[in-house]
């Protein structure tokens, strides 16, 4: 007898929707058929969607260091409340994951909190941890991310976005030579380096101009922060990937300059892959006197023109896919002068719901979505047991009712401190089951398993 079955759905793939039930056995899918079978625990979804469970391969959820802002548990309550089944955590947290052995210990620390599957990423700091780079990667780290061109905190390992070369309690950037050396080692690693792509020279440059006119309008922060500052980096970072061999990721891609060089350098044969996000799909500059500081996050929204080409980038699959950089701070802080308050907001449950209004639009499919949602990250990243509703694959299922009308609203998220850029947004479509490995987890927005179930993939 199987242990699970969702009967009478439509299953959703990468390619295709069609009227089905799914059984379950063993945390897996077992089954995916028409036949009528008994099963131990039973959902009749009476003719409702069935997604894959999505996967965020960005998440900034806090903890250890600042879980004022968020910690483990509530963030991934969050993503399963969203449907997301599969995060993986950044890795500038305090401590930091530098080593295998900085990676053990987070993976043994997130395995009591975990409401979510995780992966874990690494952090690269130039030649300070080039040697720890092949033990971490053969340990099980998801991928190892690069902080182009910004310094970080010699003790929090936290980002410093704006800093004085003289200090003497930061890491400075290293140069190109050292990128070079990181870019080699990697591609030996066979693992993904992932880069945030900012020039912060010429950030810091234009910044300092702007300072000086005294504009604080979200077009300063913009023009302080331009596509071009994107671009240099993605530009230089897929010759180094080109000359090395290396596969680079580009995160959080915001700019159609970014897009027309990613789409360039594929067409090369450069092994570069990209992520966008939903901050970047739904909003642009025009939204900032409606939406507020809120919006504000790093690298920026940019134009309406940036918005429509990284829709158009998510087509025809120069952008490979969609994760949420879910990063949030305290509410009081985001309240503040736009210049003075941190860059950072909520994204992991607002996803999903997100591209399903997309698709009672009319804009985007349900197989769009999964393949945007799940099935690229999977593939990307060799997540072999996630992704797809296949026989055989982990059975991280999410039931839509795309009927359901609701509103996003603060107080309904279930982060520490919930603050999202949506919050009034009317949407159609939302997830209403989550199931992580055959169990359901949430149920109408509740929060229903007792304990973390999450485990660490690697």
């Amino acid at each position: 007898m199987y242990d699970l079955a969702l009967k009478n759905g439509f299953v959703v793939t990468d390619t295709e929707v069609f009227r089905s039930n799914i059984y379950v056995k063993d945390e897996k899918i077992a089954e995916i058929s028409t036949d009528d079978k008994e099963a131990r625990q039973i959902f009749d979804v009476n003719g409702k969607y069935i997604l894959p469970g999505c996967i965020d391969t960005h998440c900034h959820f806090r903890d250890p260091g600042v879980t004022q802002k968020e910690d483990f548990i509530t963030g991934t309550q969050a993503a399963i409340a969203g449907g997301v089944t599969t995060v993986f955590d950044m890795p500038n947290t305090n401590p930091s994951v530098l080593s295998a052995k900085d990676l053990q210990w987070k993976a043994d620390y997130f395995s009591k909190k975990a409401y979510a599957d995780y992966g874990i990423w690494g952090l690269a700091l130039g030649k300070l941890n080039l040697d720890e780079l092949p033990a971490l990667c053969s340990s099980g780290v998801s991928a190892v991310k690069f902080f182009w061109g910004y310094a970080i905190n010699a003790k929090t390992k936290a980002l410093i976005y704006n800093y004085d070369p003289k200090d003497t309690d930061v890491v400075l950037p290293p140069g190109d030579g050292e990128v070079y050396e990181l870019f080699s080692e990697m591609a030996k690693t066979g693992k993904i380096i992932a880069i945030h792509a900012e020039n912060n020279e010429l950030i810091q440059t234009l910044t300092d101009k702007l300072k000086q006119s005294g504009r604080t309008d979200y077009e300063a922060l913009v023009d302080s922060r331009p596509a071009l500052a994107e671009a240099l980096t993605i530009q230089t970072a897929a010759l180094l990937a080109k000359a090395t061999g290396a596969h680079l990721h580009i995160l959080h891609l915001t700019s159609k300059m970014g897009v027309d060089i990613i789409r360039k350098a594929k067409a090369e044969g450069v092994h570069i892959t990209a992520e966008t996000c939903p901050q970047y799909l739904f909003l642009s500059s025009k939204d900032y006197d409606t939406v507020g500081p809120i919006m504000k996050v790093y690298p920026v929204i940019k134009h309406e023109e940036d918005r429509l080409a990284l829709w158009q980038g998510l087509f025809d699959g120069t952008v490979d896919f969609m994760a949420s950089d879910h990063a949030p701070h305290l509410i009081s802080e985001k309240q503040g002068p736009l210049f003075s308050i941190p860059a950072g907001m909520c994204g992991v449950e607002t996803m999903l719901p997100l591209m399903l209004n997309e698709v009672n639009r009319g804009k985007i499919t349900l197989p769009f979505i999964a393949k945007v949602l799940a099935k690229n990250a999977a593939t990307i990243y060799k997540l072999k047991d996630k992704g797809s509703l296949t026989v055989g694959k982990d059975a991280d299922m999410v039931v839509v009712d795309m009927q359901k009308i609701d509103t996003i609203e603060n107080n309904k998220l279930h982060s520490k401190q919930p603050l999202t850029a949506f919050a009034g947004r009317e949407i159609q479509g939302w997830p209403i089951k989550t199931f992580l490995r055959g169990q359901l987890v949430v149920d109408n927005n509740n929060i229903i398993t007792n304990a973390p179930c999450g485990k660490w993939i690697k």
